[in-house]
């Protein structure tokens, strides 16, 4: 592990939604900070800053994580993806968005892009997961509007239609 000095800048590389991005991060910089404030990608929203509400999760080498409770200094190297990068093509949904779009499963759409890649996330490894399993998901993400029948609606629906598409491939 390398050391880094406290009291200067220390330039962070890695694989951003399939794009090589770099910027500056102070030894103590949050990844929430750096994406949003150094990188200009707002998806990522920061709520509560302890890493219990979930609105700030991402993927990093594959693996759900919290941006508010990682260093920007940490990734360097890493593959990251945000809600951002969830999308096929510029203006086009995936099968997940269209399904949250379709059965109205955010409402303040602050606590929507971790819980969209929580749930891909879920999808992608377990392409089988039935209801119980998203629900034990959603339960590492807080949402005060919704009351969650939307989004595990959503889910599930989702799921769905990645196993026929998987199926028919």
């Amino acid at each position: 592990m390398r050391r880094l000095s406290a009291d200067e800048n220390h330039m962070v590389r890695f694989r951003l939604n399939g794009e090589s991005v770099e910027g500056p991060a102070e030894p103590r910089m949050l990844l929430s900070d750096f994406l949003r404030h150094v990188l200009g990608r707002t998806g990522t929203h920061v709520g509560c800053e302890h890493g219990v509400c979930g609105a700030c999760t991402i993927r990093i080498d594959g693996m759900m994580a919290r941006a508010c409770m990682t260093l920007a200094v940490q990734v360097e190297g890493s593959d990251i993806t945000t809600v951002e990068g969830l999308a096929p093509e510029p203006g086009r949904l995936s099968v997940l968005q269209a399904a949250f779009r379709r059965h109205h499963a955010l409402q303040c759409g602050f606590c929507t892009a971790g819980i969209l890649m929580s749930l891909d996330t879920l999808l992608q490894a377990e392409p089988e997961a039935d209801a119980g399993r998203i629900r034990e998901v959603l339960s590492g993400h807080l949402c005060r509007c919704t009351g969650y029948h939307q989004i595990l609606d959503a889910a599930v629906e989702a799921a769905r239609a990645l196993r026929k598409e998987t199926q028919n491939a």
